[in-house]
């Protein structure tokens, strides 16, 4: 009793106990081709300047640690900014609103997401290209390799505006899009208006981007719900809601998808985006099936023939079998086994006027 005591209180502590307990330190990079770090671990960027903006920002999208490292090639430097979030999902929608960041000095930017991670690079000098795959498969190696949500390749690639792509599964996070000129502040305020319509405690979340070709313009927002019974709900409150901007907004359900677009230039852009979405639902059944069908007759037929001479033939060999024992029997023990009148007596009832013999039965 005592040693099975001392075991479940051992189990209980640890169980409470390691959840606390520190993750282990990442490794960065000794080199970035020829870049070279320039301190010994990763500096937490709650201590660095300026990350009282950014970190409150992270932490409404799982943000949980995020490190800097400074790398040096000569007399040029590069800062690496990791963040750690508690799922893909955080990540990605804190990288989409991370790659259009701007710097007030004159600095190349390169956001790099991967499962769980992103990683920031900003320099005075762009890196090449060898360093940044060296960067990324860094990344890749230390993220938990899961991949962003699906809804984030449902956008349609022609004429979208780079680096102008927000995701969002929050209302908190919804509702900026990338670029600075007028049409990007007239989208952003109709995506304010169709906030609160979007249903993000049931789940839902949403990507939107900027498109132009040629004349044409547009803000595509896409809109995934777990069910399409959730989507079809929630389409009856956005098309109230669309009604009332009265820019030329239309929606249109896919399956679990809501696709909208936002101030288009002309109806027929807005189809275009519209069909151009990256979207198809497949109805699938994990049961095994079968196609049921009636057997020729001709086959049915000769199985009936086949059973009933295999039956004749059974039937047979039993009666012959059954009458060879008896014969044998009385040929070699005379009245030991079955003549034994005096022994053996079979009741008879006497309905008939002939008398009554038991050895008639033998």
């Amino acid at each position: 009793m005592r040693l099975r005591t001392l075991i479940s209180v051992v189990a209980s502590l640890l169980f409470f106990l390691t959840p606390s307990l520190p993750a282990g330190e990442i490794q960065w990079p000794a080199k970035l081709g020829s870049w070279t770090a320039a301190a010994a671990n990763g500096q937490n960027l709650a201590d660095a300047t300026g990350a009282e903006m950014i970190v409150p920002f992270m932490k409404e999208s799982g943000l949980i640690s995020a490190k800097r490292r400074t790398y040096l090639s000569g007399e040029n430097s590069v800062g690496l900014t990791l963040y750690t979030f508690r799922d893909s999902s955080g990540a990605y929608q804190a990288y989409t609103f991370l790659q259009d960041a701007e710097s007030p000095i004159k600095m190349s930017h390169v956001t790099i997401p991967q499962g769980n991670l992103v990683l920031d690079v900003w320099s005075e000098s762009n890196l090449g290209p060898e360093e940044l795959k060296v960067a990324a498969d860094w990344v890749q190696s230390i993220s938990d390799h899961v991949t962003s949500p699906p809804i984030a390749t449902y956008l349609p690639d022609e004429g979208r505006r780079p680096r102008s792509e927000r995701y969002a599964f929050g209302v908190k996070e919804f509702g900026a899009i990338g670029g600075g000129d007028p049409a990007s502040y007239r989208a952003q305020a109709d995506l304010t208006a169709l906030r609160d319509q979007i249903g993000f405690n049931s789940g839902a979340e949403s990507i939107c981007a900027r498109y132009k070709s040629g004349k044409d313009d547009a803000t595509l927002l896409l809109i995934e719900y777990p069910t399409p019974q959730l989507a079809e709900l929630h389409l009856k409150h956005m098309q109230r809601a669309i009604l009332a901007l009265k820019n030329g907004a239309s929606v249109e359900r896919k399956g679990s998808l809501l696709a909208i677009v936002l101030a288009p230039s002309s109806q027929e852009y807005a189809e275009k985006l519209r069909n151009a979405v990256n979207y198809e639902t497949q109805v699938t059944w994990s049961e095994p099936s079968s196609t049921a069908t009636d057997p020729p007759i001709m086959s049915t037929v000769v199985k009936i023939f086949i059973a009933t001479g295999m039956f004749m033939v059974v039937t047979f060999v039993i009666g012959v079998a059954f009458g060879g024992v008896r014969i044998i029997t009385k040929r070699l023990f005379p009245g030991k086994v079955f003549d034994r009148k005096e022994q053996i007596e079979v009741l008879q009832l006497g309905l008939s006027g002939k008398p009554i013999d038991p050895s008639d039965m033998y």
